[in-house]
């Protein structure tokens, strides 16, 4: 079985706004989208100096290959409105605009209202972290054509419904968002791994998720960036039978054939030649999978 890969969201890596000396760090640390954060690691207090800052991260001369996001606060809240008025002015935009606790499709579509026209290159990750998000995910994933991955916050879903952080007791939500990502055609990311120190877990949490079907992983720490970038990048095994897949394809010129000894058909070719494409092409993952339908497809 062809596992999904992707250039483009392997590794989310936050940084404060308030420390506008990591950006350049964290743009450089190796991970596919570089986000500033004005949300849980900014205080009420320090919510419009922050919003300043975190233009300098767009304006600066881009210093690594990835993406530049920020994460805003709440849609519900005031303080995202803000943040989306503030992003108005901005002199350079984001290429990816985060939208916390997100609970239901209304969220982002008042995102997509404030910014309108103005925004139009920007894409958005919609963060699902409460039961009430976990219960609406399908309708999130369809909510805008601008929509490119879904990320999974484990911390407020466990407080959101009282629970451990355990892998068992998060399996359910993370099947349901990488299901209801997956049928609307975009990717999922997983949460990130707050044990900074322990490898092990943070290798075994990534490793886990790509088979789950995700597309990447958030880190809290550059030094997290090794292991997550590794466990969502095809090793060169893969890479060897995605192009022995390819190959048998082309020369059956049929919709089935066979690879070392396994059935191969149509899905599984795509998912060999789109691998061969990003990683042994050298080509950037694109944003969108846009495998399944949206309800405005008909």
């Amino acid at each position: 079985m062809i596992v999904q890969f992707t250039k483009f969201c392997r590794s989310v890596l936050f940084v404060t706004a308030l420390r506008p000396d990591r950006y350049v760090k964290c743009q450089e640390a190796g991970a596919d989208i570089s986000l500033v954060d004005l949300e849980d690691s900014v205080s009420g207090n320090d919510k419009h100096v922050a919003r300043k800052e975190a233009e300098r991260f767009f304006t600066a001369k881009a210093s690594g290959s990835g993406l530049r996001a920020v994460r805003i606060n709440a849609i519900s809240h005031q303080e995202g409105l803000r943040d989306l008025l503030a992003i108005l002015d901005y002199a350079a935009k984001p290429d990816i605009i985060a939208i916390p606790k997100v609970e239901s499709p209304r969220d982002v579509e008042i995102a997509e209202l404030v910014l309108r026209d103005q925004c139009r290159e920007t894409g958005y990750l919609a963060i699902v972290e409460t039961a009430r998000g976990i219960e609406n995910v399908f309708d999130i994933a369809r909510s805008s054509s601008r929509l490119r991955a879904l990320v999974f916050g484990s911390a407020d879903y466990s407080f959101s419904i009282g629970s451990s952080m355990s892998d068992g007791v998060l399996y359910h939500a993370r099947s349901r968002i990488v299901t209801a990502a997956r049928a609307a055609g975009i990717h999922a990311i997983d949460t990130a791994c707050f044990d900074i120190r322990n490898t092990a877990r943070l290798d075994a949490e990534a490793r886990m998720c790509r088979e789950m079907g995700f597309s990447g992983k958030a880190a809290i720490h550059p030094s997290q960036l090794r292991w997550i970038n590794a466990a969502f990048s095809p090793d060169d095994e893969t890479l060897e039978k995605a192009r022995r897949i390819v190959a048998a394809s082309r020369e059956s010129n049929q919709n089935v054939c066979v690879v070392d000894g396994m059935m191969v058909g149509i899905p599984i070719v795509d998912a060999a030649r789109r691998i061969l494409s990003e990683f042994d092409g050298g080509g950037r993952g694109e944003a969108p999978l846009r495998e399944g339908p949206r309800e405005s497809d008909g």
